[in-house]
């Protein structure tokens, strides 16, 4: 009998951690679960994300992320669940300020809020409700280690990491996961979106430079 099995994807750190700079973009998650967890039911990915505000340089940043959560939610068990980007003007200390010249700058500090705040509160509440037997979550911050902790001792649900970061191992996760494995090249290799999809909408294209 397959393990009922959620998922709890760190959009960012995902990103962040493995496919950015890569071909590999364009990441068939359903696909990468089946993967990385055979012999496992997937019965829910949810998608944890905050819409990104477009940098100058690169006004169309914000279009290619709205095609990939379009593509997205053609995996029928994914849900997509967002956080915000905040922006304040903060001033910092300059690494080398000149002799004679001002000791400090004032920058622009954007920040993404809410996603793991947001992933700790669904894996509380699926294994509050007893929605699966396994818990995946798929990041490497270490902010996470407390809900896990308290998921597979209070909630007695067994907890595994999949790790964005193969060069990274967080000992606060290692620690208490059922089990923790890095996401490799290959699997993202082996798990990209075909160029064309289509949704109720129409079609949808895999983005230029992807």
């Amino acid at each position: 009998m397959k393990t009922q099995t959620n998922v709890y994807v760190d959009g960012f750190n995902l990103y962040y951690g493995c496919v950015k700079g890569t071909p590999y973009k364009w990441l068939d998650l359903g696909k990468l679960c089946r993967m990385l967890l055979p012999g496992h039911e997937i019965q829910r990915i949810r998608y944890f994300t905050a819409l990104v505000v477009p940098r100058p340089d690169d006004p169309q940043q914000r279009t290619r992320q709205e095609i990939f959560l379009r593509a997205l939610r053609t995996i029928p068990n994914l849900s997509v669940h967002y956080g915000q980007f905040r922006t304040h003007r903060v001033r910092v200390p300059l690494a080398d300020p000149p002799a004679n010249g001002p000791r400090t700058v004032e920058i622009l500090d954007t920040k993404e809020k809410g996603s793991d705040v947001n992933l700790a509160t669904y894996l509380l509440l699926d294994g509050f409700r007893k929605e699966c037997q396994l818990a995946v979550v798929v990041s490497n911050d270490a902010d996470l280690a407390e809900p896990i902790r308290v998921a597979t001792r209070e909630l007695k649900l067994a907890v595994g990491i999949l790790n964005p970061h193969c060069r990274q191992n967080i000992h606060e996760l290692r620690g208490i996961a059922g089990f923790y494995r890095p996401i490799r090249e290959g699997a993202l290799k082996a798990c990209q979106f075909p160029d064309v999809l289509r949704d109720a909408r129409g079609e949808i294209h895999k983005p230029s430079g992807w």
